[in-house]
């Protein structure tokens, strides 16, 4: 498929529905009871869909969609699309106001909302007169209910060839570290662009077998959203996860071949292995050692003596092999994504068989710009650029990229929008290098940079990822703009002792700076979570909601 001929992401799946038999499975969501839909069952729905919405929109309406991960996500998202329509997903985790906000921002003229849960959420925000409702399930108010949409015989097979590269395809609205959402209009062509990247990358992957995607990430976040789009291009079966909590069981049974997430799920990853392999002995234990030692040596290109190759062979064949049923036994790649993954925790898991590629991008630029290649892993970066995209570094070291995957501009924000691209190059916020193989580093973010009181820079979340690599410490925050020494709130499990935190904290300096180490530090027995506002959806730092609600702790500790 040539990727860069289509005009837009409606025509991209209706040209791939020609290519692919109308009874292959396409998408199954993993909750209980739920069947698994065929690429001609969906294509039927999304025609049924589109022609209902096409009757109650004008052509560059907002359409919200506020739903967990299922099938009917996909089909509502093109439909609206096919409609003449521009998609507005949303997280499911957001807060009143960030809902009051959105809504007031964008002004949806049509609502696709899965069930009464999702509804009480927005229902005192919404205007029942002037916004039509569609649910996928019965709510509390008059709606269009999807299964009366679906069951509707007169409906038009219509393809909406009016669409271009260069038009609104969606508004993503960015979580934000602070401040408001922003909306980030994403045009067809953007992630169309971003999509022949990831096919170009993915190409060695899905050359040994048919695709499986198990899909968690909620697909109102713009990494999985165009997710959706490299799946229908690779022609791959995917399947929704039920939840987080029930995601190693339905690898299990998704047996997926790739699978994206964030950081926090490989940490949370890392911490359970480790902790199952410390309870080890003896010859296990020993094994799980060369497995380590080896696969480390194995990522890094290093030549293994003969007598090494054997003992791989066998770590490979009671250690990895063991490791990899535990996750379905098809895993080809992890692909990391949405922030920093740490070094250790890289390496680690494709030491022991879980080939793990780390990738980096932002719902400005739809959203990846570069990302490991499956034949040359260096865990200590990001991979080389996307051939659809420009990288720079600026002089003072800020990343900085060009190509039509750039945003059209932030939703109602001209100024913001003039700040962000200028010259037609999107200025991250991201601090980065190069290496010799023209691997892109990410070394910092501008605006996360801790200066402390003697004009030193320091970067606040690669502290954090070595405190959180620690079984016995949840969650960390590092405090110390413009002090003479760093501090740092600590979630631990509730049997941990400060003591305890004391020698941890004590030993992890020694791997530090001078100017990195921590001085002080107080226990918290509250989680920074979604809910309490101090995480974004996709599990980052709100770093000023955090000191809003700590300062006076963290001020204590000087």
């Amino acid at each position: 498929m040539e990727i860069d001929k289509i005009n837009s992401l409606v025509e991209l799946y209706f040209k791939k529905c020609e290519a692919v038999d109308p009874n292959k499975p396409f998408l199954k969501w993993l909750k209980p009871g739920k069947p698994t839909y065929s690429w001609g069952y969906i294509k039927e729905r999304i025609f049924k869909l589109s022609s209902k919405i096409k009757s109650l929109i004008k052509e560059g309406d907002r359409c919200l969609i506020l739903s967990e991960n299922r099938p009917y996500w996909l089909i509502s998202d093109l439909a609206v699309m096919n409609a003449g329509g521009i998609s507005v997903p949303i997280f499911t985790t957001y807060s009143s106001n960030d809902y009051e906000y959105i809504l007031n921002d964008c002004k949806p003229s049509l609502i696709i909302i899965s069930n009464n849960d999702q509804f009480k959420k927005i229902k005192n925000h919404i205007n029942l007169n002037e916004q039509k409702i569609i649910s996928f399930e019965e709510i509390d108010t008059d709606s269009l209910l999807i299964q009366n949409i679906l069951d509707e015989e007169n409906f038009k097979k219509e393809i909406n060839n009016k669409l271009k590269r260069n038009m609104p395809a969606c508004i993503i609205y960015t979580s934000g570290t602070s401040g408001n959402p922003k909306g980030v209009i994403l045009s067809h062509g953007g992630i169309l662009s971003n999509c022949e990247g990831a096919v170009e990358l993915l190409e060695t992957l899905t050359k040994k077998r048919d695709p499986v995607f198990l899909t968690w990430l909620p697909l109102s976040h713009s990494y999985e959203h165009t997710v959706q789009f490299i799946q229908i291009i690779v022609g791959a079966k995917v399947f929704y996860a039920e939840s987080l909590e029930k995601l190693i069981s339905n690898m299990q049974v998704a047996q997926p071949t790739i699978m994206t997430a964030v950081p926090r799920f490989y940490q949370n990853l890392f911490t359970k292995i480790n902790m199952n392999f410390d309870k080890q002995k003896g010859f296990k234990k020993k094994l799980i050692n060369k497995t380590l030692e080896l696969g480390k040596k194995i990522l890094k290109k290093e030549q293994l003596s003969f007598s090494q190759k054997i003992v791989n062979f066998l770590c490979e064949k009671l250690v990895r092999k063991k490791i990899k049923n535990q996750f379905g036994g098809n895993l080809q790649a992890f692909v990391s994504g949405g922030g920093a993954l740490d070094q250790n925790i890289g390496e680690f898991l494709n030491a022991i068989g879980l080939p793990t590629l780390q990738g980096y991008g932002l719902t400005e630029a739809s959203p990846v710009v570069s990302c490991n290649l499956p034949d040359l892993v260096k865990v200590e970066s990001v991979g080389p650029p996307f051939r659809t995209n420009k990288v720079k570094i600026a002089e003072d070291g800020e990343i900085l990229i060009k190509g039509e995957n750039v945003m059209l501009g932030y939703w109602n924000l001209k100024e913001e929008t003039e700040k962000t691209i200028r010259d037609g190059w999107l200025h991250t916020g991201d601090i980065g290098e190069f290496d010799q193989n023209n691997y892109l580093k990410i070394t910092d973010r501008k605006k996360d940079i801790i200066v402390n009181s003697g004009g030193d820079n320091i970067s606040p979340s690669k502290i954090e990822n070595i405190l959180c690599l620690n079984e016995n410490i949840k969650q960390s925050f590092v405090y110390g703009d413009k002090k003479n020494y760093l501090v740092a709130l600590i979630v631990c499990e509730k049997e941990i002792d400060k003591e305890r935190i004391k020698l941890i904290i004590e030993n992890i300096n020694k791997k530090l700076t001078l100017i990195e180490k921590i001085k002080k530090f107080v226990l918290i027995s509250e989680e920074f979570t979604i809910e309490n506002r101090m995480l974004t959806p996709t599990l980052k730092l709100k770093r000023k909601e955090i000191i809003k609600n700590y300062k006076q702790q963290l001020e204590n500790l000087y």
